[in-house]
């Protein structure tokens, strides 16, 4: 595909997209550093929280990159899926950071609903199948979460916006900057087939829609897509996949708005003919189920375990 890839400068901190945003790839899923190195204490943002069990990675890399001891003035979700917040209690208490999402995924981030559950039958691969093993919650981080602003406006960043992108999640927020076109897009949609085990491991640079499984409005999805294509954005920064800029980041983003129904959403699955419907009370009713979750997990499951012996392997030949 014609896109290219962002010439990054390597840190222990991760690589550098600008001056001022850096990212690290825990395993499956990105996180996201907006300040300047050597910012200090209370002058910069986290974006999102990853992985159960990475908090002290992401609080030695926010130390390398902006010195030891300085805290986040916040951590920004762009929605409370289980990769996007695993180290949010353990990062909120040891930085005393606020920690702010929109307020529908307040339901999901409070204790009072968990998310719809996923949908391994859509995408293939084996990040699908095993995706009925995934916590779906409801978590609980009341007394650190927060609502966004309702005027877009991002705590700590006053040269970004929020924008409210929902169809992966009730109340995905994707941010945006102005001046040089910067989109942190979450999981709106991604740079990589993330469905896929094999793509994750490798991150070959591709345009996809949201991780299918776990994407319960398609059709507020491909809204979303549109809108964020409509931005032109120079630099795309995704939850999932590698960093991207360049003429050929709009270019991709305007095929996959325009052919969204045909590349993005599944022929068929739990969500497609009929959303899962949600509100500012959580998840009201699902659709029924396509499939049988635990035989495709087990399947799923099997292929997991088949790669990591694999990659066990060639980490061996190579050494």
């Amino acid at each position: 595909m014609d896109t290219l890839l962002l010439d990054e400068t390597d840190t222990e901190a991760g690589p550098a997209l600008t001056s001022d945003l850096a990212y690290i790839r825990l395993l499956l899923v990105n996180v996201f550093f907006v300040g300047e190195r050597h910012a200090g204490d209370r002058k910069w943002v986290l974006v999102d929280a990853g992985l159960h069990g990475t908090a002290s990675r992401i609080a030695e890399a926010a130390a390398e990159r902006f010195g030891e001891d300085s805290r986040p003035v916040a951590i920004i979700l762009t929605h409370g899926h289980f990769d996007h917040i695993g180290a949010l209690a353990d990062l909120a208490r040891r930085w005393d950071a606020p920690v702010y999402a929109h307020r529908l995924e307040m339901p999901y981030l409070t204790g009072r609903s968990a998310y719809p559950p996923p949908d391994p039958t859509v995408g293939g691969g084996a990040m699908a199948l095993l995706s009925p093993l995934y916590p779906s919650g409801p978590f609980d981080f009341r007394g650190m979460v927060r609502a966004l602003p309702e005027d877009n406006t991002v705590p700590g960043l006053p040269d970004w916006r929020w924008i409210h992108t929902p169809g992966h999640a009730p109340g995905h927020v994707s941010l945006f900057r102005e001046r040089d076109r910067a989109l942190i897009a979450g999981d709106a949609f991604v740079t990589t087939r993330q469905e896929s085990a094999i793509a994750v491991i490798t991150q070959r640079p591709e345009m996809h829609g949201p991780p299918a499984y776990f994407t319960p409005d398609w059709r507020s999805a491909r809204r979303s897509v549109e809108m964020l294509a409509r931005l032109r954005p120079a630099i795309v920064a995704t939850g999932h996949g590698r960093p991207l800029s360049g003429e050929g980041v709009r270019e991709s983003l305007d095929q996959l708005a325009a052919e969204f129904d045909e590349v993005a959403v599944p022929r068929r699955g739990r969500y497609v003919g009929r959303p899962a419907v949600m509100d500012d009370r959580g998840t009201v009713s699902v659709p029924p189920s396509a499939g049988n979750p635990l035989a495709r997990a087990a399947v799923g499951a099997a292929v997991a375990l088949a790669l990591v012996l694999a990659l066990r392997k060639m980490r061996r030949q190579r050494a």
